[in-house]
Formats: structure tokens, sequence, C-alpha cells
């Protein structure tokens, strides 16, 4: 049986345009939370109870300090917006301590291996992740208008931080990327011919702005779901994008075909875009453009991967014999 609690909260958020991927996390730290403490409703608990569920995550499960900030996040809306009872800006909890992972990088023929081993219906977003260095989500959300065909270039809109940036894109995919297109188009013309269909989902200021774009080709997803489905925020039938865990997939079984003895994920070609235009001789905050990073020091890990042995010490060992 669905908690009505958390069924209201998911329809609050929907309501206030909290992206899809968000209103699931959420959900999910706040349920968390409220199984913690034997599912006492959060109105009767707060900084106390907050505080003790935050040190259990580092305490018990070892959470990295990203994890711990995204179920903080999660109790924080839920006590500002839901509850109107807001946390204490000093609440006390252990803290995550976890150093963050070097990252995986693939060779140069590691890649062409991984693509060449990937399901066809997914080599072009999976392309696209290590030729542009995108994340999953900016990919799967790409629409039609987002390539700049002339320019050789993918703009990203309101990515991690709300940012919007523009990234290269590889001349060898311009032409799968334009049948790409023809495919979106020929999906655009039969739903339109389907009375029930509402359009693509559009953001509600978009949507309230550009009335009719819903219907043009522009507005599209580069990367449409193969069937139509209820948008869960307006109930209306739509297209929406690929859904992301069957390019997680996709990905996985390649490696495992490939026989790439990593672990390979879509942040792993990002991970190797970024390392691959270091060596290629493109300087430092190129690349921290390229990836949209706010802080440089975020770029500066995938230093660490061209290093030898560690700011480039020889090891004695090297010359013993």
């Amino acid at each position: 049986m669905k908690s009505p609690f958390l069924e209201m909260l998911k329809d609050e958020m929907y309501q206030r345009h909290y992206a899809k991927r968000t209103i699931q996390t959420y959900l999910t730290w706040i349920s968390s939370y409220i199984h913690f403490h034997n599912k006492r409703h959060p109105a009767q608990l707060h900084n106390l109870e907050v505080e003790q569920f935050l040190s259990h995550l580092v305490l018990e499960l070892d959470v990295a300090v990203s994890t711990q900030k995204i179920a903080l996040n999660a109790l924080s809306f839920l006590y500002a917006e839901i509850i109107e009872k807001p946390l204490s800006l000093k609440l006390k909890y252990v803290r995550s301590i976890r150093q963050q992972k070097l990252p995986v990088v693939l060779t140069q023929p590691e890649v062409r291996a991984l693509l060449n081993c990937i399901n066809a219906n997914y080599k072009l977003p999976a392309s696209l992740l290590y030729g542009s260095g995108l994340r999953l989500m900016e990919c799967i959300r790409l629409r039609v208008k987002d390539i700049d065909f002339d320019y050789k270039s993918v703009r990203i809109w309101n990515s991690k931080g709300g940012k919007h940036r523009v990234v290269t894109l590889a001349d060898n995919l311009i032409s799968d990327l334009h049948k790409q297109v023809v495919l979106v188009d020929h999906y655009l013309t039969t739903d339109i011919a389907n009375p029930n269909f509402s359009g693509v989902w559009l953001p509600n200021r978009l949507r309230v702005k550009y009335k009719s774009a819903t219907n043009e080709l522009g507005w599209q997803y580069l990367f449409p779901s193969s069937r139509l489905s209820i948008d869960p925020e307006t109930k209306k039938l739509r297209r929406h994008h690929l859904d992301e865990s069957g390019l997680q997939k996709a990905i996985r079984t390649a490696s495992k075909h490939a026989e790439i003895n990593k672990n390979v994920t879509p942040h792993t070609l990002r991970h190797t875009f970024a390392t691959h235009l270091l060596q290629s001789g493109a300087d430092i905050r190129t690349v921290q453009d390229q990836l949209g990073h706010a802080d440089l020091r975020t770029t500066q890990i995938y230093t660490h991967i061209l290093q030898r042995g560690g700011n480039s010490v020889i090891s004695p060992l090297t010359n013993l014999f």
C-alpha cells in the first residue's frame, strides 16, 4: 500500500516543477528517514532526529559526502517547504569524511572496443558521452535544437547547479545525428496524428512562453522513448526521453563483451573524455569549461591520472636492474 504522505509529497514536488529524478531521490531519502524512526510522522520529529539519521548514514552505512548532503537536502526541503518548520542551520551530526575516489579511465583502444560492442540503439548516446564529455542525464535530456551542426557544438541547458554551457561535437557523429533527427521527426509525425497526444514535456515557464513548441521538431527529445506514456505531472500522453537505465545497462554489457576489466559506467566515458583532452594538450581551464565544473580543483583530479607514479616521480626500482 502506498503511503498517502509520500504520495502527497510527490504531487507537491511535481506542482513545484521539480525534476523527476530529484523527486525520486527526495522520496527515497524521506522514506528512509521515516522508517529509521519506526514510521513516526516527520511532523513529530525535528533537529535531533535528523541529526541521528544523518549520523547513522555515516556510522552504519558509510555513505560518501555527496550522499549525506543529498539526504540533508531532502530533509531540509521536507521541513522548510512541507512541514513549514525549517531545520536549524547548526545541526550537529557525524559528517562523512570518505575520500573521493580517483576516476576510472579507459584507454583509446578500450573506448573503441566498447563502442564496437554496444547495442546499436545506444551507440550514438554513448558516443556523445565520450565525444562531448556529457553527464548521463545531460545526454538523455538533449533536445533536437541543442545540436548545433553549423558550429559543431552541443548546448547544455540547466545542468548541475542550473548552469548552461556549450561543448564540442565530434565531426564523425554528425551524419548519425542527422539520421537521428529524421527518426525523431518520424515519431513526431506519427504522434501528432494521435488525438490523445499532448506534445513533448516542457518546463512550466517555457510551456507558457512557447505555447506551440510542444509539437515542434526542435523541442523534441533527441533520444526519444520507443513508446508513449502518461506524464506524471500533467497526466497527459507524451513521448518522454530514453530511460537512462537502458543506456547504463548497455554500457555495462558492452564492457563485458569487450573484456574490459574495469568498472565501466556512463560517467567513466566523461572521465575518459577529460583525461584524453588533457593528454592531447588541452589546457586545464578548457577542460573545466567543457565539463562545466564550477571549481578548477574538481577538474584537477584528472591530472593525477596523467602523472606517472604520482607527481611524475620515477620509482627507484626502475633503475635497479
